[in-house]
């Protein structure tokens, strides 16, 4: 029998999050782990009248199996290694939806891959990355990405597979006999904040972690409800790319490619990373913010609101919407906010903000200890 969740986590998805239209053209990325889901989202397309297709792989590995990436890596040419997938190309160029779903078996599979090699792919997709931005400002691609829970991420968590699958419904809440209503709730109550912050033109970060000023000055905070990111709970924008001047104690580790990069302290001038240390894997850190020049500058702020989110699990999809946190970007900004940072990452990091974290907007304290004061 199908758990009820996995039903409710694919209705939202398809009903909800990307709206699925007769005709659509819907991309599912995927590893062979999560076929349970899969198939439960394959029948609410095929019901909401659009055309599935289903590939092996997921976002973050571009169209290949985990132990195929991990084959392109260690054995590919250079030549290999930035050709660019044509099945990636078209999804993310001509489908009208695309769903991918986390599901590692092993989520330190590349820890050992030369990252520079890696740096090459991901400049490799910088145009592709550029289109599937653009159509989703436009929502010309509806896309969203989720978790399908699995041993490896049950023990980064820390949990039992049935703790961890439990956590995954409760904050998807696909554990809720009428989800859709719930992230409409959530909507409702995050909107009330994008309101409030609208028109606002500098924001005061402090903290023990932080002291940090941005420019916000016509950029607006877009509210985060769960049509892409499943879960969700944030609000965020892209700062104006020279304003951030201070310095970020990142409190959680930041993890890309298979690396824990713990302990980030970064500095900002003029909205640039001019130094930049970690207490681990710092080599790592500094290869990346070397990817390109946008690679150094904020393309995101934003603040965390799910209280459901609770606990640091070591995956950003929940992570970063922890409720009393902040994270920030380095990387490629969002146009559909005015951002104009380019670049082949976009590289989120975490900041504690409820021991005494304060923000404040145009010289008034809106935040304080992880709570909004409105």
């Amino acid at each position: 029998m199908t758990d009820q969740r996995l039903a409710n986590l694919a209705r939202i998805l398809v009903e909800y999050s990307t709206a699925v239209r007769p005709g659509d053209h819907v991309a599912i990325l995927t590893q062979p782990i999560a076929m349970p889901l899969v198939e439960e989202i394959y029948r609410q397309v095929l019901a909401a009248g659009g055309y599935p297709y289903v590939q092996l792989g997921g976002l973050r590995s571009r169209v290949e199996t985990e132990n195929l990436e991990y084959l392109l890596f260690t054995e590919g040419s250079e030549d290999q290694i930035q050709h660019v997938n044509r099945f990636e190309k078209i999804i993310r160029e001509e489908f009208e939806v695309l769903i991918a779903l986390y599901s590692e078996s092993n989520t330190r599979g590349l820890s050992n891959v030369d990252p520079t090699r890696q740096r090459l792919r991901a400049k490799a997709y910088s145009e592709v990355t550029r289109v599937y931005q653009q159509r989703s400002a436009t929502r010309d691609l509806r896309w969203a990405i989720t978790l399908f829970p699995t041993q490896a991420y049950a023990q980064d968590a820390e949990m039992s597979l049935d703790e961890f699958s439990d956590y995954v419904f409760q904050t998807t809440f696909a554990d809720r006999e009428d989800p859709i209503a719930a992230w409409l709730e959530l909507r409702a109550e995050q909107q009330k904040l994008v309101d409030r912050l609208k028109g606002k033109k500098r924001l005061e970060v402090k903290g023990p972690n932080i002291d940090l000023t941005l420019t916000i000055e016509g950029r607006d905070f877009i509210n985060s409800d769960g049509t892409h990111n499943m879960p969700s709970g944030e609000i965020y924008t892209s700062p104006v790319e020279n304003s951030a001047n201070g310095w970020v104690r990142f409190t959680y580790p930041a993890i890309r490619q298979s690396r824990e990069v713990e302990g980030i302290e970064l500095k900002f001038e003029h909205g640039q990373v001019v130094k930049a240390s970690a207490e681990k894997n710092q080599d790592f850190l500094i290869n990346m913010l070397d990817t390109d020049p946008g690679a150094r500058y904020l393309g995101e702020f934003a603040i965390g609101t799910n209280k459901r989110i609770n606990r640091f699990i070591k995956n950003i999809l929940f992570d970063e919407k922890i409720g009393g946190t902040i994270h920030m970007a380095v990387g490629f900004g969002f146009p559909e906010v005015g951002g104009v940072n380019e670049s082949a990452i976009h590289w989120d990091m975490i900041c504690d903000m409820r021991d005494g974290g304060q923000i404040l907007a145009d010289g008034e304290l809106i935040y304080e200890s992880g709570e909004f004061l409105f």
